[in-house]
């Protein structure tokens, strides 16, 4: 991930959830855990790889929990972590956002 250029914490939280799908997929987390395709269906235009990129980078960031679990065949949930919940007042936020934007046009 790049280094914060400014230390300012709006630069910190971009740096972490900036992009395209990050905070769209922290969005569809905030009810509870998904599966792999089930975020896939809910985000029809994000590529697989990408679901896979954003999906580690926010797991690293220890902001999602992946857990595998020991069925034939493999089930594999996401989930927000305790430090992930935090995301959902921005999620909020960003919901309200959209909202006024889509009025407005």
């Amino acid at each position: 991930m790049k280094v914060s250029v400014s230390g300012c914490s709006v630069e910190e939280a971009m740096r972490l959830l900036g992009g395209r799908w990050r905070l769209l997929i922290a969005s569809y987390l905030v009810d509870g855990p998904k599966r792999f395709n089930e975020l896939r269906r809910d985000i029809p235009g994000i590529s697989q790889r990408s679901l896979t990129l954003d999906l580690r980078a926010l797991e690293e960031s220890g902001l999602v929990k992946r857990t595998v679990w020991p069925t034939a065949p493999v089930r594999v949930d996401y989930e927000l972590t305790l430090d992930g919940e935090r995301l959902k007042s921005v999620v909020a936020v960003m919901k309200d956002f959209g909202m006024w934007l889509k009025q407005k046009s």
